[in-house]
């Protein structure tokens, strides 16, 4: 058994649980912020058994897209904030970060 913890977009979530949902693939969802950005994620996390990984994978990957996105850098650290002018710049983001690890044992109470 593994269980795969999945870190996407809040953006890419709703879309992802109906198609692991109609794959008859359980989720747990939990709400978390991401460190780069500061923004709102869902991280999933799904037991599955082993031959099952690479069509959850394939599921995760047809429906979290990466995207470009405009970001305000945050202002310098120790300079002088009146000079600074924050010009918005480009970053890619979405897509998931998946971790898929071995599950030792599984108890359902």
């Amino acid at each position: 058994m593994k269980l795969i913890i999945a870190v996407i977009q809040d953006k890419d979530s709703n879309r992802l649980t109906d198609a692991l949902s109609d794959h008859n693939y359980k989720t747990t969802k939990l709400s978390t912020t991401g460190g780069f950005l500061k923004e709102g994620n869902t991280t999933l996390m799904i037991g599955v058994e082993d031959h099952q990984v690479d069509d959850v994978l394939d599921v995760i990957r047809d429906n979290c897209s990466q995207r470009d996105q405009m970001v305000a850098p945050i202002s310098p650290m120790g300079g002088n904030a009146d000079s600074y002018i924050p010009k918005p710049v480009k970053v890619e983001v979405g897509g998931a970060t998946v971790f898929v690890m071995p599950v030792e044992s599984f108890f359902q109470f």
